[in-house]
């Protein structure tokens, strides 16, 4: 199985900055696709950001230039650096990966727990 554990939510004033980790674990083969999601209350879940592999990158367009995806291969982590915060970003942001494990030769989607963001002076 794999596990993706998030870690650096929390409160930040509007302005602020935030960095976000995802560590994914486990029986891993191979990580394509990792990348971020969030999910406001009474809103559908969106993209925020991705990093494939290859290092293609796909941001949604309400954090473009604001935040930055990054991701570290020996250590199966992710992260995403949030700047500029603001109210709007207020969400439970969820971490993703595509993943194909030692057992299978597919790939499959996993998703971490998420994390509370809060934007908010």
């Amino acid at each position: 199985q794999v596990q993706l554990v998030e870690s650096g939510g929390g409160l930040v004033q509007p302005g602020g900055s935030l960095r976000l980790s995802c560590a994914a674990s486990g029986s891993i083969f191979a990580i394509n696709d990792m990348g971020w999601y969030r999910q406001a209350p009474g809103k559908q879940r969106e993209l925020v950001a991705v990093l494939t592999s290859g290092g293609t990158l796909n941001y949604g367009d309400s954090v473009k230039g604001r935040f930055t995806i990054s991701r570290d291969n020996a250590k199966n982590t992710a992260y995403l650096q949030m700047n500029s915060l603001k109210p709007e970003d207020t969400a439970v942001y969820y971490c993703n990966a595509a993943v194909r494990t030692t057992a299978s030769r597919y790939w499959s989607d996993y998703w971490g727990q998420g994390t509370q963001i809060t934007v908010s002076s």
